[in-house]
């Protein structure tokens, strides 16, 4: 449990916080100083994963096993820091992979006993938005702004491989609401899946992304899911899944069409497809997003996340919040991937805030709710 501190009393006013990210195939160093980003080291493993699809647990573990020293060592000397300098270590405690986040959490602990330094178990989603805080972030559309201050009415849109999201931030140490998750498939693990269908490899976001550029959107329709009135009902009374979205049915869809191209001997307009697929994503992810931002007096909205690399979920994110007066802020492509840094600018918020450490008792959480923002 964490050891409440003084809000107004906080133990480093700039504190040093090194921060261990290993939540899925990303083994991430970052180390901060107050909101000043040092250093972002991430190994990825994802090219051990290319031959079987998607990623494999066990082989993302045994990678965060062998890439995790370097990895340090390389931050350490980027940052011109020792161990000796830092302040206290942050880990990603969950969500994720279980098995990927036990490595990290053991590796936190092992340092954190071996220095002294004391430790901080952080939830992997709120990091993403606490990254917008660091100096450093200030790319894209823009970072949340300088110092520990958040926009009064934040809200943050998490599209991955493994999460989607629309949150509500009060308070980015102690109050976040999830107002609208997936129900099944994250947008990344639909395009993975859709890129499998239309023989474009893994990972499938990139490469869907660059081929949709050559194809019609408007070619086929596909469906939006829990798009019906049953699902949104109104702002009055609201539906079962008026924020939520479901990508299954999508991927149905696009296996269908797939299968009556073929059966009837014809080419099959892989680039049609894939624009149309994509059209279909990022339509119902912006548009709920921005109706859930409406109606919850958002004004200010992050977009995170490794999905937030695609170019047609940018672009049309951008204009639905233009439209709805909402105003967008998008870190660097290396902050809204898995890294470190956004698991030690976290962790900086937090003793900044006079909150006391998580211990070492603590154990990963690979469904660690949003709502706990530190263990």
């Amino acid at each position: 449990m964490n050891q409440p501190g003084h809000a107004n009393q906080p133990a480093t006013v700039q504190p040093l916080v090194l921060g261990i990210e290993s939540s899925c195939d990303e083994t991430g160093v970052g180390i901060v100083r107050g909101t000043t980003l040092l250093t972002n080291t991430v190994s990825s493993s994802m090219d051990e994963h290319v031959r079987f699809g998607g990623v494999i647990p066990e082989i993302a573990s045994r990678a965060h096993l062998d890439a995790f020293v370097p990895t340090l060592q390389e931050a350490l000397h980027e940052a011109g820091v020792t161990l000796e300098d830092i302040d206290a270590i942050a880990v990603t405690s969950g969500p994720g992979l279980a098995g990927a986040l036990m490595v990290g959490v053991c590796a936190a602990k092992a340092l954190s006993v071996a220095t002294g330094k004391p430790l901080y178990a952080i939830n992997h989603l709120v990091a993403h938005v606490g990254v917008g805080l660091l100096d450093g972030a200030a790319g894209g559309t823009g970072g949340l702004g300088s110092g520990c201050r958040l926009p009064e009415n934040l809200g943050a849109l998490l599209v991955s491989g493994g999460h989607t999201e629309i949150l509500r931030i009060r308070s980015i140490t102690d109050d976040v609401e999830m107002l609208g998750s997936t129900i099944d498939d994250a947008a990344g693990e639909a395009y993975d899946k859709v890129a499998r269908l239309l023989g474009l490899g893994y990972p499938g976001g990139p490469a869907i992304d660059r081929l949709a550029k050559q194809g019609n959107a408007k070619a086929i329709r596909f469906p939006r899911g829990l798009t019906q009135p049953k699902y949104m009902g109104t702002a009055e009374e609201p539906g079962p899944h008026r924020y939520d979205w479901s990508f299954s049915g999508l991927k149905t869809a696009v296996a269908r069409c797939v299968e009556q191209f073929e059966a009837r001997g014809e080419d099959v307009p892989v680039a049609d497809i894939a624009a149309a697929f994509q059209e279909a994503v990022v339509d119902v992810i912006t548009s709920k997003a921005v109706l859930a931002c409406k109606e919850n007096g958002i004004t200010d909205l992050l977009l995170g996340g490794g999905v937030a690399a695609n170019s047609r979920l940018r672009e049309l994110t951008g204009q639905r919040c233009d439209a709805a007066g909402i105003t967008l802020h998008v870190p660097p492509l290396s902050l809204c991937t898995d890294n470190g840094a956004m698991v030690a600018a976290l962790g900086s918020q937090l003793i900044m805030a006079g909150i006391g450490p998580s211990g070492v008792a603590f154990a990963p959480d690979s469904s660690l709710p949003v709502t706990t923002v530190s263990v």
